[in-house]
């Protein structure tokens, strides 16, 4: 299935059934009175999030989407049927945007998760609402409303609790092999992952957390060399970045320090938030290296820009599982920390309402 991260879609509610002007005719009956009935409501559009889809391309074709219109009301008080709301499956992850007016409509972050996107129209009133002792041959009705219409803008970004970031043939692919069950393509020529791979490193029976990797970047992305910036938005929803750098690279002239600095300004030119978000530098193919020890402390001497490093093979394991574990705690501690500033929060809520 070819993995799409954003599309461009209308939705159209139905429009609500007329209410009907009618009066009951029966043999024997005279002045039976009005009797005309509402009109039935016009169906809504919603979205629900779901975690068995994990692309966008049901949308890309498919671009407009339409409910029903409500049946209009008919006599001897029959009112019209309701039409059936329509209901958008999208995967977990997705923002949907009104492309007029900019607004976020919805965020969708959990697995079932349901929003309206466009609200059907009202039934009209038949005449039976209209009769009064003053009125009893009413012959005013109303119509039904129109339904909403929007354009909307459907983009992706996956939920994860780490990402990967690096060049193109920097072993970001093989060290997600390494240490999940995924197996994204892995081949010796830069840019053999072409969208984004998640994997669930399992620590423990009860420890787990999910794992990002994206196409890499390249200097110039930012005027759209390579792949340019458009897989950098799954990111943006991850905890942790892990700034992957090949120590050893397979070309002459090749300068890895220039490389990780190329891989940071293209992000900060993509989005500050991103830049500043925490970031552990992990130096990779040490299995091609004699002199690794010499190599890494001269690495880092030049590149200082990350909070923790940690030096890896992820084509035999090495030093893997050691990073796996302190992403683990570090995940652990955020997540104690955040607990404990929403329960401070709460308490101050309650302090006040006092």
């Amino acid at each position: 299935m070819k993995f799409i991260d954003e599309s461009k879609i209308e939705v159209f509610a139905g429009k609500g059934g007329n209410g009907t002007a009618s009066f009951r005719r029966e043999k024997y009956i005279e002045k039976g009175g009005p009797d005309g009935g509402d009109g039935g409501r016009g169906g809504s559009v919603y979205a629900q999030a779901d975690r068995n889809i994990n692309t966008l391309v049901d949308f890309r074709f498919a671009r407009t989407h339409r409910a029903k219109n409500g049946e209009s009301g008919r006599g001897s008080d029959c009112y019209g049927k309701g039409a059936d709301d329509v209901v958008l499956r999208m995967p977990v992850g997705t923002v949907i945007t009104d492309i007029n007016s900019g607004e976020v409509i919805a965020d969708l972050t959990h697995d079932g998760e349901k929003v309206l996107l466009a609200q059907g129209g009202i039934g009209g009133l038949g005449n039976i609402h209209f009769k009064s002792s003053t009125n009893r041959a009413p012959r005013q009705c109303t119509p039904g409303t129109e339904g909403e219409t929007r354009e909307l803008q459907l983009e992706l970004k996956v939920l994860a609790d780490v990402g990967l970031l690096g060049m193109p043939n920097a072993g970001k692919s093989t060290f997600i092999r390494a240490v999940s069950a995924a197996r994204p393509k892995v081949a010796d020529y830069p840019f053999t992952t072409l969208h984004p791979n998640l994997g669930v490193v399992r620590v423990s029976h009860e420890k787990s957390f999910v794992i990002a990797d994206i196409p890499g970047l390249i200097e110039g992305a930012a005027e759209g060399a390579g792949l340019g910036h458009q897989f950098l938005r799954h990111l943006a929803r991850t905890r942790l970045l892990l700034h992957l750098v090949d120590i050893a690279p397979m070309y002459e002239g090749t300068d890895p320090v220039a490389e990780a600095r190329a891989i940071l300004n293209e992000l900060k030119k993509y989005d500050q938030s991103l830049y500043e978000k925490p970031r552990w530098l992990v130096l990779n193919k040490l299995d091609l290296l004699e002199d690794r020890e010499e190599k890494v402390a001269a690495f880092l001497k030049q590149f200082t820009d990350f909070d923790r490093h940690f030096a890896i093979s992820a084509i035999n394991g090495e030093g893997c599982k050691e990073l796996t574990y302190a992403i683990m705690e570090y995940l652990q501690e955020m997540a104690a920390q955040e607990q404990q500033a929403a329960a401070n929060s709460a308490q101050e809520t309650d302090a006040g309402t006092i």
